[in-house]
């Protein structure tokens, strides 16, 4: 049996593929869910073999919603935006629909999951690398997602002062606390924006209008002084750069 999970706000996209599923015996509906959040609590729940995802939905996003699962299952898109279809591809859903779609093509991504299945095909989320996309979402310049616990927090881009790489992670750092994400500092220095965030050590990315002041130390050596205190490296090729953005 196939256990699967139905995700999308839309209440008539869920009983679409509620009515196709009809056709497969060897399909279980165990839950569906109106948004991220209850995607997300459901996954850990019953920790389905299969969900349909849609990808623009309340709250957050089915991108952002993959990115704090554990364990992956097998990923089915079905949305209207085909603008992120290359993304759900690099992220190695199963297969995407492009809403409206037919039960003929329907069939055909249920076709790909069983030859993936009788495979022995697993998807691991070590093997996805959401960091790697081509397209990019508007609500990735302006906030992100993290698992703290059994919570969802969505962190405005403006109250982020500093991001660190720490190994496979980041520490994303505000005024008084951290969270960890499982992404590259490289990836978010292509994501906010440019003129709102710099780089200024191969570890380290500052948000600018938080910079009280540069400090030297040693010989040709600086640091920038946060606003809430905290003292982050900064390199001389990003001391340069840190100088022509302040204009100074």
């Amino acid at each position: 049996m196939i256990r699967t999970i139905l995700i999308d706000d839309e209440p008539l996209a869920r009983s679409i593929v509620r009515e196709y599923l009809q056709a497969y015996s060897d399909f279980e509906i165990i839950d569906e869910c109106s948004n991220g959040y209850e995607g997300i609590k459901a996954i850990h729940q019953h920790k389905p073999d299969l969900i349909f995802l849609d990808v623009q939905m309340p709250k957050i996003t089915g991108f952002e919603m993959l990115e704090l699962l554990d364990d992956m299952p097998h990923v089915i898109f079905t949305t209207a935006y085909d603008e992120y279809a290359m993304k759900a591809f690099e992220s190695m859903a199963t297969d995407y629909l492009l809403k409206p779609f037919s039960k003929e093509r329907f069939d055909k991504a249920i076709t790909k999951l069983r030859g993936l299945k009788q495979n022995n095909h697993s998807v691991a989320l070590s093997s996805i690398d959401l960091g790697k996309i081509r397209v990019r979402q508007p609500e990735e310049e302006s906030r992100i997602v993290v698992r703290e616990g059994g919570n969802i927090r969505i962190i405005p881009a403006t109250d982020i002062f500093a991001i660190e790489a720490y190994d496979d992670y980041v520490k994303i750092f505000t005024r008084d606390e951290y969270f960890l994400k499982k992404k590259t500092l490289s990836y978010f220095e292509e994501v906010l924006p440019s003129t709102e965030f710099i780089r200024t050590h191969r570890s380290h990315l500052i948000q600018i209008k938080y910079i009280a002041r540069i400090e030297s130390y040693e010989k040709n050596n600086h640091v920038v002084l946060l606003t809430n205190e905290r003292k982050v490296p900064l390199s001389r090729s990003g001391y340069v750069k840190l100088k022509e953005m302040l204009g100074i």
